[in-house]
C-alpha cells in the first residue's frame, strides 16, 4: 500500500511540474540559514531564442526567522558583451502584523517577485544577486540576514 500511494503522490507532482508551459529557467541556490552581505549569488542562464521575449523573476524562500518588513536586492545582469546592468530592488516581504507574504503551507515561504518583463536575449548571459539591507538608521548593511534560505531565478516565455 505505501509504494501505490508513493507512486501516485509521485505521478501527481509529475504532473503538475508538467503543467508550467511557461517556465524556461527556474534554478534555486542555497545561501544558508543566513545570507552574508558579501555573498553574491549567481546563475548562468541558458542561450535563449533571441526572438522571443522573456519575464524575469526572483524567488526566494524565506521563513519566520525573517526580522524585516522590505528587502532590498542588488541585481546585476552581465551581458556576453561584458556590460552590466545593475539595478537596486525593494520587495516587500512582510504584512504589516510581520505575517510573511508568499506562497507556502508552514514556516517557510515562497516568493515569486517580479523583476523585468519583455525581455530578449542574445548569447549567454549571468544573474548576480545580493542582499542589501540596512537598519532604520544605520549605514552599515545587515552583516548575516537571518530568515532567507534559498534564492531563485526563473525566466519565464512571455505568450
Amino acid at each position: 500500500m505505501r509504494i501505490k500511494n508513493s507512486a501516485i503522490l509521485l505521478l501527481v507532482g509529475i504532473l503538475l511540474f508538467s503543467c508550467d508551459k511557461k517556465r524556461v529557467f527556474d534554478e534555486y541556490k542555497s545561501v544558508g540559514s543566513a545570507w552574508n552581505k558579501d555573498s553574491i549569488v549567481t546563475f548562468d542562464l541558458p542561450v535563449l531564442d533571441s526572438t522571443k521575449k522573456y519575464n524575469l523573476f526572483i524567488n526566494l524562500r524565506d521563513n519566520n526567522n525573517y526580522p524585516f518588513k522590505n528587502l532590498f536586492l542588488i541585481v546585476a545582469i552581465e551581458t556576453p558583451s561584458g556590460f552590466t546592468k545593475v539595478d537596486t530592488l525593494e520587495y516587500e516581504m512582510a504584512k504589516p502584523d510581520g505575517t510573511l507574504l508568499g506562497n507556502g503551507f508552514t514556516d517557510i515561504k515562497e516568493s515569486k517577485l517580479y523583476y523585468k518583463e519583455d525581455v530578449k536575449f542574445k548569447g549567454k548571459y549571468k544573474v548576480h544577486i545580493k542582499q542589501a539591507v540596512r537598519e532604520s538608521g544605520k549605514i552599515p548593511g545587515v552583516q548575516a540576514l537571518e530568515g532567507i534560505t534559498d534564492v531563485g531565478f526563473r525566466i519565464e516565455q512571455k505568450d
